[in-house]
């Protein structure tokens, strides 16, 4: 019992069936559950010990494809708690999986928001092994707190109604928007890296670059979150997502006087921190455009080329407003002089 007057029902998955078998299960008994919603405050799912969280997680974002209501309007995905065993977690990390297997602890600490370091009371006298079990669950995750317990006694305000995937809670709560992070690579590939730069980027030029990304990486990126300063914008372009799952919206607006920083922060396996910076710093963008408000230029439509005249530059984003000779205008950063 949590409260006295909260009702949550527990859902328990198995991790011995396939991804699309708990995707189907999942979905089903929830869609059942949401005939009943007024009758309890929310649902907390607990998996098996060697379950991997991605395909719960991408339940919640998927699409449907048979008319139904997504799961994404019936309900609101709050975070992804993870228990580690203090006793034990060093060896979980440490064990070796046939064929290169993803190692099932390491995604779960990953995907975590929050990490629950639990039985503590064994090795409370063991100093030196807490900082090393710290250590490492920071070099995989920079970004969730880790909380210590004895025997799973933890308040349930630690774990309930946290707000993870709230694009506008990330905006109040950024434990991980502490500058550029260095952390340590793992020696089976699992990485983070977090940048923070004092400049504002290209929107155009930011969206292609992450869907090519998730289309090329997905399946390497266990999660990532950014809030970006958008050249010509006023409010804060805000990110998250789950491997292929990606989800965008403008959060608040900048105030008046704050610094436009933009901040990302990603988690997954084998990441090329190298070319994930370079490909970000392509995207920001300079003050300096080429053609003024009043030039004559030719814009890329995709199928074809149209001519028209640059009536705004920065205009909600866009580098550049064009009113096209065919009578309407268009927001493109891909255009030429005439």
């Amino acid at each position: 019992m949590l409260t006295s007057c909260v009702h949550y029902l527990f859902l328990t998955l198995l991790s011995l069936i396939s991804c699309c078998k708990v995707r189907g299960d999942l979905v089903a008994a929830l869609k059942r559950l949401y005939q009943k919603v007024e009758t309890f405050d929310g649902i907390i799912i607990e998996t098996t010990g060697l379950a991997d969280p991605a395909p719960v997680v991408q339940t919640f974002f998927a699409e449907t494809n048979d008319g139904e209501e997504a799961l994404e309007k019936m309900y609101k995905l709050d975070s992804i708690i993870t228990v580690t065993d203090a006793k034990y977690i060093l060896e979980r990390l440490d064990e070796e999986r046939a064929d290169g297997a993803d190692n099932e602890a390491e995604q779960q600490v990953c995907f975590a928001d929050k990490i629950i370091l639990n039985k503590m009371d064994l090795i409370n006298n063991e100093k030196a092994k807490i900082e090393e079990i710290e250590k490492r669950l920071r070099s995989l995750n920079t970004t969730a707190p880790i909380l210590r317990c004895e025997q799973s006694n933890i308040s349930p305000s630690e774990l309930l109604n946290i707000g993870a995937f709230d694009l506008e809670n990330i905006l109040k709560s950024d434990p991980f928007f502490l500058g550029e992070v260095k952390t340590p690579k793992h020696d089976k590939g699992i990485s983070s890296i977090s940048v923070k730069v004092a400049s504002e980027v290209n929107l155009q030029m930011l969206q292609r670059w992450i869907s090519c990304l998730l289309r090329d990486e997905g399946e390497t990126l266990y999660r990532y979150k950014g809030i970006i300063a958008v050249k010509g914008a006023t409010c804060k372009f805000v990110f998250q997502g789950v491997g292929h799952f990606f989800n965008a919206d403008e959060g608040e607006e900048w105030k008046e006087g704050e610094e436009r920083t933009s901040t990302f922060v990603f988690i997954g396996k084998n990441l090329d921190t190298a070319k994930l910076k370079a490909g970000f710093n392509a995207c920001i963008q300079s003050d300096v455009l080429r053609f003024e408000v009043g030039t004559r230029v030719e814009c890329n439509l995709g199928r074809e080329y149209a001519g028209g005249e640059v009536i705004a530059t920065w205009d909600n984003g866009n580098a550049y407003r064009v009113m096209l000779d065919k009578g309407h205008d268009v927001w493109k950063v891909r255009v030429s002089i005439v």
